[in-house]
């Protein structure tokens, strides 16, 4: 079996609008199983771009992506929504967590909408996942209960309800205070290192950057320094 969880292969990407402009430059590298890898750069030089076709939501771009040895050119948007919910788990800087739900039931809803198993099963891996991050005790509450450090909390256990190869972030800690931002940066860690799950995290946060296992360096679109 591979150790490869994600790779890329020469991916570039256009904006054309109104004149076409080269945003990433061939693109190439792969992610282990259970590395923590940063990616870091100025605002502007294609991160987030980039991001976006990792997790497959972009999918107009040249060159190749596989997740898992499977390439995702071939695959239709169904095929990738499931690819979406079932392999990777979504970290924003904002949480996006739904304010009518309980704290349990946001993170159930990825688990809910796949249903590869009952609704107990979730609720219960659910739970399991609150208290692997020490939240446990706010499950009920609503999330507009919380603080910012522990939404975010939330927002990573929902992000691995399904049990996702990889965990991609975009500045997760981008809204937090320093000692909120060293909890999330603590959780991830574990999850690397006790977990074998691999995480992609975009930051502009060289501090956290420089404390990951690897650190790719973008400007201009392209890869400058891995």
């Amino acid at each position: 079996m591979s150790n490869v969880i994600l790779k890329t292969e020469q991916i570039s990407k256009y904006f054309h609008d109104p004149i076409s402009v080269k945003v990433l430059k061939d693109i190439s590298f792969e992610i282990l199983k259970g590395e923590f890898i940063s990616v870091i750069g100025k605002s502007g030089c294609g991160k987030s771009t980039l991001l976006y076709i990792l997790s497959t939501m972009d999918t107009d771009y040249e060159g190749a992506l596989w997740i898992e040895g499977e390439n995702m050119g071939n695959k239709n948007e169904a095929e990738l929504a499931r690819v979406r919910n079932e392999k990777i788990g979504f970290v924003f800087q904002f949480h996006y967590l739904l304010n009518e739900f309980s704290v349990l039931k946001n993170v159930m809803l990825p688990g809910l909408k796949l249903g590869n198993i009952s609704e107990k099963e979730i609720e219960h891996n659910a739970f399991e996942k609150l208290k692997l991050l020490g939240i446990e005790k706010e499950a009920l509450k609503k999330p507009n209960q919380l603080s910012g450090g522990e939404k975010q909390r939330v927002a990573i256990a929902r992000a691995l309800i399904n049990n996702p190869m990889i965990i991609m972030a975009d500045e997760p800690t981008g809204n937090l205070d320093k000692k909120n931002s060293e909890i999330v940066f603590n959780i991830f860690q574990e999850l690397s290192s006790l977990y074998n799950q691999s995480l992609l995290i975009v930051t502009h946060d060289n501090e956290f950057a420089n404390r990951t296992n690897r650190i790719i360096e973008m400007e201009d679109g392209k890869i400058i320094k891995m």
